[in-house]
């Protein structure tokens, strides 16, 4: 988005607020409905709004249903028509974005910035008195959020959301939108991304939805970050990569130091040093142990005695480490018998 679209579309949103506001006739009435809706400051509450007007928090409550009514009916009627225009834009702002998403986002993508608490108010405040927008009130489940009205009121709109919610908890690991669309019957994976959005009990890391409470896709301490950064390389990594890669991602409170990551990984068992500084996964099959631990079970899950260079190839499997420090380990453990030449067994009698 240019600069003159980015300027225009603040300018007639800013318009369009001061319009509406104009058309409120009491100055009591305009402060209520500019005050619950964080139109020029932060957001109040009923009570707060009634104990400076001097009435009750039910009063502040009919007095704002009655001027959104009024105001909506203006709106129906073409007396607002900077609403109207600024309703259009809004809306292929969400089509672009699914059909449905959350305020903070919606506001960002059709202002084309980092959209402002009051920037993000005066566009859910259009989206409240639009005809073809709903608004997704925000609560314990529910991010604030705005839908076109094709897929339904409010409740409507939660049934979807619910239903991309237990889909994914059925399915039980983490998903793209692009495989949750083949279980849905939506028109395309960005609608499906979109409702998704609204719920506060998903979350998502690396385009894969998931769970919120599912370390996978929502880490909230330094191990579980530390599990997402070597799960999403794939193959083992040193301790100070794994600190630069925390650092360059897109997790919360990236500021961790090098020393922290390494504790972490010596104190929890999901993670198997497996070389000077290297850690792996135990769920690719590592496991902890010394290389002489290793050539042990090596060893004794063999069913016949074992040349020393397949020893050493099945230990690199597992260790990232000097083929010398293996052979030195083979020769220098009585547990490990020569039963011929550079072929061992394991000796349970040592």
């Amino acid at each position: 988005m240019n600069e003159t679209v980015k300027t225009e579309r603040i300018d007639n949103l800013n318009s369009a607020i001061d319009t509406i506001i104009s058309k409120i006739p009491q100055e009591r009435e305009r402060e209520i409905i500019s005050r619950r809706f964080g139109l020029s400051d932060r957001k109040e509450t009923l009570e707060m709004i009634g104990d400076m007007f001097g009435i009750t928090r039910e009063r502040v409550r009919q007095l704002e249903k009655s001027i959104l009514t009024r105001l909506r009916v203006a709106v129906s009627e073409g007396t607002l028509p900077s609403v109207t225009a600024i309703e259009k834009e809004i809306t292929s702002s969400l089509s672009e974005m699914g059909r449905v998403a959350r305020i903070q986002d919606l506001a960002s993508h059709f202002l084309g910035k980092e959209a402002s608490s009051i920037d993000r108010s005066r566009v859910a405040f259009i989206g409240e008195l639009a005809e073809n927008i709903t608004i997704i009130t925000e609560n314990d489940d529910y991010y604030q959020a705005a839908a076109i009205d094709t897929l339904g009121n409010e409740k409507q709109v939660k049934v979807r959301v619910e239903e991309v919610v237990k889909t994914i908890k059925k399915h039980g690991e983490p998903i793209t939108a692009e495989d949750l669309h083949k279980k849905l019957d939506y028109e395309h994976p960005s609608n499906i991304a979109a409702l998704a959005t609204v719920s506060k009990k998903l979350a998502n890391l690396h385009n894969q939805w998931g769970l919120a409470k599912w370390p996978s896709v929502n880490p909230k301490n330094i191990r579980d970050k530390i599990y997402v950064v070597l799960d999403t390389n794939g193959s083992p990594m040193h301790f100070s990569d794994i600190a630069k890669g925390i650092r360059d991602s897109e997790f919360n409170r990236r500021s961790v130091t090098t020393q922290a990551i390494h504790n972490e990984l010596i104190k929890d068992s999901r993670f198997v040093l497996i070389g000077r500084g290297i850690y792996a996964l135990a769920s690719w099959g590592y496991s902890r142990g010394t290389v002489s631990d290793i050539i042990t079970d090596i060893l004794k899950n063999s069913e016949s005695p074992l040349h020393r260079d397949e020893i050493v190839r099945q230990v690199l499997d597992k260790r990232q480490v000097k083929e010398t420090t293996i052979l030195l380990n083979l020769q220098s453990k009585p547990q490990f018998k020569r039963v011929a030449k550079a072929t061992y067994v394991f000796d349970e009698a040592v």
